[in-house]
């Protein structure tokens, strides 16, 4: 992350109630201090080599001029010596995103951040992205997209990609960076920015006046699309037990209908001292824990849940670290979840 660009002075916090304390994501730590934001920064994703092109230039590690030796061209001046060729522009070994973010917010705008486990399924989408064509033409879902940066890499291959949340403020800053990200989509891409409560009676609300002014209503065609999607990413929604339940209730609804889909769920464990317990615990934990039957090494279901989800941790060492200068560290998981039949 570079270039944080402050867009307004922060407000002023004196009187704040209880439920307006300010929280900071510890990746907004490098930001200018003082601000709550909102700011732009600047997220740079490292390309593979494969991705980069097999006529890309190589480094010399000696003088950090180019040299063609993919293609093992080269010319020599009278004296025999090796004539480097200097390049006119620079290698292209990655690409930024824009992201529009708070660097502070209350409790219910947490969206408005950028959280670390939102990082790691970034890297974790990229990964599927540059190994495979698994995310080529696919209709996509980000759940409380919050800042919309994982549903915005998915553009880049998707066919179509739904970045939901609640509120308008959180809807309003999402379609920003939506709009500040454009040039970095596949041009045939369809993205859609879309109020998603999961606190509400099933399925979106649905506009038939196509001239209506309503940004983040769904209409008809669009839920058709929805039912359609096959990947479903959310990060950093596990923090509230309330919360969690509305999540599993709408992945039920969405889940269990054809055809099958798959979530990728990124969270940050989160210790807390309990007074029940007198120990520090991770309830939030916990609670999201209960609703998965987890698989054993040879693929096995344990039926401690009453829920019907499959849930299997993938292994982030396999995983490497696109997006640069951010700290994985360990309190980070990233699940996938899908959705089947409790065994008897």
């Amino acid at each position: 992350m570079e270039g944080e660009d402050s867009l307004r002075p922060p407000p002023d916090f004196r009187g704040t109630s209880e439920s307006e304390e300010q929280v900071m994501s510890e990746v907004h730590l490098g930001c200018p201090p003082g601000h709550s934001g909102p700011h732009i920064s600047h997220f740079i994703i490292s390309l593979p080599p494969s991705v980069r092109g097999g006529d890309e230039p190589i480094e010399d590690d000696y003088s950090g001029e180019k040299l063609s030796l993919a293609r093992k061209e080269y010319d020599l001046d009278g004296d025999g010596d090796l004539i480097l060729k200097r390049r006119t522009k620079p290698l292209r070994d990655y690409f930024v995103v824009a992201i529009r973010h708070n660097i502070t917010s209350s409790i219910p705008r947490v969206g408005l951040q950028v959280w670390k486990a939102e990082l790691v399924l970034a890297d974790f989408v990229l990964h599927k992205m540059f190994t495979s064509k698994e995310l080529d033409g696919i209709v996509a879902i980000e759940l409380g997209a919050g800042t919309g940066l994982v549903g915005m890499l998915l553009a880049r291959v998707a066919r179509t990609v739904f970045i939901t949340d609640h509120g308008e403020e959180i809807l309003d800053n999402c379609a920003k960076n939506v709009h500040l990200n454009a040039a970095i989509f596949h041009p045939r891409a369809s993205v859609y920015v879309r109020e998603l409560d999961w606190n509400c009676s099933w399925q979106p609300q649905v506009i038939e006046d196509l001239e209506s002014k309503e940004s983040y209503i769904w209409n008809k065609t669009e839920v058709e699309e929805f039912w359609k999607a096959s990947f479903i990413v959310a990060a950093d929604v596990i923090y509230s037990n309330d919360l969690t339940d509305a999540l599993f209730s709408t992945l039920h609804r969405m889940m269990s209908k054809c055809p099958e889909k798959v979530l990728y769920l990124a969270l940050e464990k989160r210790y807390n001292f309990s007074i029940d317990d007198l120990d520090v615990v991770a309830n939030g934990y916990s609670h999201f824990r209960s609703y998965l039957r987890e698989g054993d090494s040879d693929g096995d279901l344990e039926s401690g849940s009453l829920h019907s989800f499959l849930g299997k941790r993938v292994d982030l060492a396999e995983i490497p670290q696109y997006v640069r200068d951010y700290e994985r560290g360990n309190d980070v998981e990233l699940w996938q979840i899908m959705y089947g039949e409790r065994k008897q």
